[in-house]
């Protein structure tokens, strides 16, 4: 975990995003420059809604058949789990107050 942040595995994903209520899943690759953009503000608001949201990250180089299997086909892409199951997604950069608007109709 890099502060509030889990890195997630292809091993991983099933009990984290299972065992959490509502996740971020953050998916990126070292090489794209929105992903690094985007990486200070997952961050920022892995802070704010700590207690409340989990953020995890999936590098897609490195995990593959996650990657495949949610059909990420643009980085970065933030996909919203709740209980496990897919309820939202972002794809692209995007600014804080964005992520946040949607964010926050998935807190109530």
């Amino acid at each position: 975990m890099v502060g509030n942040v889990l890195q997630i595995t292809d091993l991983s994903f099933d009990e984290v995003t299972k065992k959490n209520p509502l996740v971020v899943v953050d998916f990126w690759a070292g090489w794209c420059m929105p992903c690094r953009m985007l990486a200070p503000i997952i961050e920022e608001l892995a802070n704010e809604y700590a207690g409340k949201i989990l953020f995890g990250k999936v590098n897609v180089d490195e995990n593959p058949r996650t990657a495949q299997r949610f059909k990420i086909y643009s980085i970065p892409t933030l996909v919203i789990m709740r209980n496990g199951e897919e309820v939202d997604r972002l794809v692209g950069y995007m600014p804080k107050h964005q992520i946040k608007a949607v964010l926050e109709k998935h807190l109530t």
